[in-house]
């Protein structure tokens, strides 16, 4: 199976990478990641803190980087610092070279967040939110997507996709009423083969494939089909463990560079689907 991380070098340029660091924490200001001022904020731009909750990493181990004595990060701190900082490309890929690391195949690494998209993401923190993939790999989820359909970051490997879980964990299933079930599982197969298409042989998409070919005789019998659908994204209903059933509406947001999608459930004003989601949003 293909390797898609690229080699480190090992090369690290400390000074600079702090330097980098420091400059554009101190460029973003609160609201642009949809923090709250306060009246005694006396620093220019970010806090460390700050900086390090919205990286997911420990305070610590930031503050270290920008003091030039912590350790090489790795290319998955890289990518968590590069969301966090809202870093374009450009900069992202700046900040591989300083780390020491070749820079990211733009085509393979899909991880990163254009700073648009979470721009609009960070507004969005009361909402049912996640920025995911075309592979169905979760990148950023708000706390009441977590609460509706569990943490679906949590996942490594070929796992990480969604789209592979369905067809190897049945637990991935439970969150569907099973009626749901063959509809889902066609527009999944319809999705891997358009992005499969899309990207070739020597793609992660193709990882994917070639894995559940041999793991699912369920999508290898749909893949023979030729799967197409098109691009409508009907209503999708929840199964909660605790709520029942939640009936929601789901709208996305296309950053087409990143092969990235902004995806929010919703649930019609008066409904009981959206009594619950209130709830939801409430308890957690």
């Amino acid at each position: 199976m293909n390797d898609y991380r690229e080699r480190g070098t090992d090369i690290v340029d400390r000074a600079r990478l702090a330097d980098f660091l420091r400059t554009r924490r101190e460029a973003l200001q609160p609201e642009d990641v949809g923090l709250p001022r306060g009246r005694r904020r006396r620093t220019s731009g970010l806090r460390r803190e700050e900086v390090a909750v919205l990286s997911d990493m420990s305070i610590d181990y930031y503050s270290r980087l920008e003091q030039v004595r912590g350790p090489h990060p790795s290319e998955q701190m890289l990518a968590s610092l590069a969301r966090g900082l809202r870093l374009s490309l450009e900069e992202r890929d700046h900040l591989f070279h300083l780390a020491g690391y070749a820079t990211p195949r733009r085509a393979l690494r899909t991880d990163h967040i254009n700073p648009g998209m979470m721009r609009v993401f960070d507004g969005l923190e009361d909402a049912a939110a996640q920025i995911v993939t075309y592979l169905g790999e979760t990148l950023k989820q708000t706390r009441l997507s977590v609460a509706l359909i569990g943490d679906e970051g949590a996942h490594t490997g070929l796992a990480r996709s969604f789209h592979y879980r369905w067809f190897t964990d049945p637990a991935t299933r439970l969150v569907y009423p099973g009626d749901d079930h063959p509809a889902h599982t066609r527009l999944i197969a319809a999705n891997l083969h358009r992005v499969y298409t899309r990207d070739g042989k020597d793609s992660r998409a193709a990882a994917i494939v070639e894995a559940l070919l041999a793991k699912s005789p369920e999508f290898a019998r749909i893949w023979g089909e030729h799967p197409v659908t098109g691009p409508y994204c009907p209503p999708k209903r929840v199964q909660h463990p605790q709520l029942g059933l939640l009936e929601l509406h789901c709208q996305t947001l296309v950053d087409p560079d990143q092969s990235q999608l902004l995806v929010v459930c919703t649930a019609t004003p008066g409904s009981e689907s959206h009594e619950k989601l209130q709830l939801l949003s409430v308890v957690g």
